[in-house]
């Protein structure tokens, strides 16, 4: 959870500290869900592939009618000067976001004209690499007929919520959830991979859910260095036979998953040789 008094908030022109009242009840992003973001990482002096978390926050603001307000290039510089006030002795999330002001009074659609961006940046220590538990969830991705899921957006992480809560109601701590023919699609806040006979399999992106840049990332990573990597339909029962299990994501990057059920797990060595990679990468070792 993001600690108000030590985080900063870049909104119209200015740094603010902690977390500032910048919406309205007529405010459309909060009233109608015309809201995106996307997340990076600031971690031992490095940012690894900001750029790309910039960008994907702009494709993500087009996709729900938004107008972006920033080139990406002007938001990398943005988060650079707004880490710097940090003392980098924590690892920070940096939340770059747009929203409508306006829209929803006639029709529900946003009102382009009206898209305001902030930028908020907040210390958030990453996971230690122990591993956590999942299991199953009733919850399924929409489709893009149902919802913009080739977008980032604030109105699809409701239903990431209710896969948690389900999980933990059960002694879990994340939950899979499923696409729409009831296949693996990803947790409920993180993309899942599985080991088996030393190659990695996982869910191939059916738009369902969203392609993250660390997994995409991981999945070069990994095959640069010999390793087998399938995009292919994934079962749960693919799930529970599988040799190591571990999730990609930008909140941790590469963490081990040590229980699926009454299963335990250690975390194996490629799950560990693809946090290494990514490391190593990040610190611009590759």
């Amino acid at each position: 959870m993001a600690n108000a008094s030590r985080s900063l908030c870049w909104v119209d022109g200015e740094w603010l500290q902690g977390n500032p009242p910048i919406l309205g009840p007529l405010t459309h992003g909060l009233w109608l869900g015309s809201c995106v973001f996307d997340g990076a990482r600031a971690f031992e002096g490095v940012m690894p592939d900001l750029d790309l978390h910039c960008q994907r926050v702009n494709a993500s603001a087009e996709a729900l009618g938004l107008r972006p307000t920033k080139r990406w290039q002007e938001i990398v510089e943005l988060v650079r000067e707004g880490v710097a006030r940090f003392s980098g002795d924590t690892a920070l999330y940096i939340k770059p976001l747009y929203w409508a002001e306006e829209g929803g009074y006639v029709s529900v659609p946003p009102l382009p004209e009206s898209t305001r961006f902030a930028l908020a940046i907040y210390e958030a220590p990453m996971l230690e690499p122990t591993g956590f538990s999942i299991t199953a969830t009733s919850f399924r991705r929409p489709t893009i007929e149902q919802a913009p899921v080739n977008a980032k957006a604030a109105c699809l992480y409701p239903n990431s919520g209710r896969a948690v809560m389900e999980a933990h109601a059960k002694g879990f701590e994340n939950g899979v959830v499923f696409d729409a023919m009831g296949n693996v699609a990803e947790l409920a806040t993180a993309n899942l991979m599985l080991v088996k006979d030393g190659a990695v399999h996982t869910p191939y992106p059916n738009g369902t859910f969203l392609n993250g840049i660390t997994r995409q990332r991981v999945i070069k990573l990994l095959r640069g260095a010999g390793i087998e990597v399938h995009e292919r339909i994934v079962t749960y029962r693919d799930l529970l036979e599988a040799d190591e299990l571990f999730s990609t994501g930008n909140y941790s990057k590469v963490t081990p998953i040590n229980r699926i059920d009454d299963r335990h797990l250690q975390p194996g060595p490629v799950a560990a040789k693809a946090r290494e990679l990514y490391w190593a990468f990040a610190h611009g070792q590759l």
